[in-house]
């Protein structure tokens, strides 16, 4: 990836987010995040990802808004970054960080289930058992 590349792509980050945050008033979109963003490198088409707090379908109403404001994004980022060209912008869905989560609570759940009960690592009896002596 080109040093442009990354530059375009950050500041798209950036700038949109601040559209995002200022201008847009749809009621559909509901608590957004952009994690992050991908630009090919004719820099004429951008995918941005988003995260968005809720259920499935606050999620797909909200994807849904930005695509649909996507245009109106796009000439505004194309004023702000003085570009002759803006990337056309397709918003999707970033499923990592539930994805991660998800990982997470397998990973504490794992780690629940090999910590021995305390008492039973020290060779005494569960509760409720005699302790024989040979």
């Amino acid at each position: 990836m080109s040093v442009r590349q990354e530059k375009v792509q950050e500041q798209l980050v950036h700038e949109l987010s601040d559209i995002i945050r200022r201008d847009l008033r749809d009621p559909r979109l509901g608590f957004i995040t952009l994690t992050g963003a991908e630009i090919s490198r004719d820099l004429k088409h951008a995918k941005v990802f988003v995260s968005v707090l809720g259920n499935d379908d606050i999620r797909e109403q909200s994807v849904k808004a930005l695509n649909g404001a996507s245009g109106l994004m796009r000439g505004e980022f194309a004023r702000r970054a003085h570009l002759r060209v803006a990337p056309e912008i397709e918003f999707r869905l970033d499923e990592g960080i539930e994805r991660g989560q998800r990982i997470f609570d397998l990973l504490h759940s794992v780690e629940a289930d090999l910590i021995p009960e305390p008492g039973v690592a020290n060779g005494d009896a569960p509760q409720g058992e005699a302790k024989r002596e040979p």
